[in-house]
């Protein structure tokens, strides 16, 4: 995809406060309706991608979407992340997406997409009010500016934001 025709998103400095934070005691939903915790105590690193939304083909896409800076292009960000799974995995890493979608929508694009890992929703704003992830409304909705945290014992060690183009966030994340 050609993303020079779509407005750039513009580092607005709000998310320079999650850098050393740590995780919230705080569980989601994945795909299957049942609760991930994310304070966790594993060894690997966690991934955690925060994306606005994931269109449904059967489903409009809200009111001028393409026109918001770095709302287009989730779908091919989480294929991304789909297609070098494994290779996270051997970098002792495992992505988790996480979208204020609800279950359903975000259950659906799982199995369309054929995505091997957990993607949350955040539709109560939980987490995002607990962190204090960057947002924007559109239609009355609030959704996460897209944004990457890598999480080593639930503190946040490393940030990305904002992220652009997405199909290429990848390459960053691989490479740190």
């Amino acid at each position: 995809m050609d993303y020079s025709k779509f407005p750039k998103p513009k580092d607005d400095g709000k998310a320079s406060h999650l850098f050393n934070s740590v995780l919230p005691d705080i569980s989601l939903q994945n795909q299957q309706g049942n609760f991930l915790k994310l304070k966790r105590s594993d060894t690997f690193r966690l991934i955690f991608y925060f994306y606005p939304l994931t269109g449904n083909p059967n489903k409009i896409l809200p009111k001028n979407w393409n026109q918001i800076p770095g709302a287009t292009g989730c779908t091919l960000e989480n294929c991304s992340f789909r297609d070098y799974y494994e290779e996270l995995i051997k970098l002792n890493a495992i992505p988790v997406g996480i979208s204020t979608q609800t279950v359903d929508d975000i259950q659906e694009m799982t199995n369309r997409l054929l995505i091997p890992y957990d993607v949350l929703s955040d539709s109560d704003y939980s987490l995002m009010n607990a962190l204090g992830i960057p947002n924007f409304t559109n239609e009355k909705k609030i959704y996460f500016k897209r944004i990457t945290l890598i999480v080593e014992k639930n503190i946040v060690k490393k940030v990305f934001y904002p992220i652009f183009p997405p199909n290429k966030h990848i390459n960053e994340v691989l490479e740190w």
